[in-house]
């Protein structure tokens, strides 16, 4: 059986997840959401058995996104990449801070953040420096 593994990728351009979901929502018109990157995921069967992207945010994960496929796609200058296809909206999780990093990195299912209870993921982002600060403390 194959398990389950997620991905994290750092957030440019987007400061919380409401302004991530805003973006992708205005650019995918009610399609999935896709993010390409340069690398293909090697472990692509344990991505796509349940796995997600974890957002990270100015240095705190805060949120994820369901996997559903993988596509390769051509960029402009000729080179092949990969199209991580995702789920609609983002999950928000627990605060976690995290150093930062290129391109994305693995995440197993041991490590990832709790998602929110129902209902908080429609809170408002704390802002990014009390966020690392509380999940720095254990406070989430």
């Amino acid at each position: 059986m194959t398990s389950t593994l997620n991905l994290m990728k750092l957030c440019v351009g987007c400061d919380s997840p409401v302004e991530l979901e805003e973006w992708q929502k205005s650019r995918w018109a009610g399609g999935p959401a896709r993010h390409v990157t340069r690398m293909w995921p090697k472990r692509e069967a344990e991505l796509l058995n349940g796995g997600s992207i974890y957002w990270v945010f100015k240095g705190v994960m805060q949120a994820r996104q369901p996997l559903l496929g993988l596509e390769e796609v051509e960029g402009e200058d000729g080179i092949r990449r990969c199209a991580l296809i995702l789920g609609p909206g983002l999950v928000r999780t627990a605060a976690v801070p995290r150093r930062p990093f290129q391109g994305w990195r693995y995440l197993n299912a041991a490590d990832v953040p709790p998602d929110l209870p129902a209902g908080r993921g429609q809170e408002p982002s704390l802002p990014p420096e009390i966020a690392r600060a509380l999940a720095e403390m254990g406070l989430r």
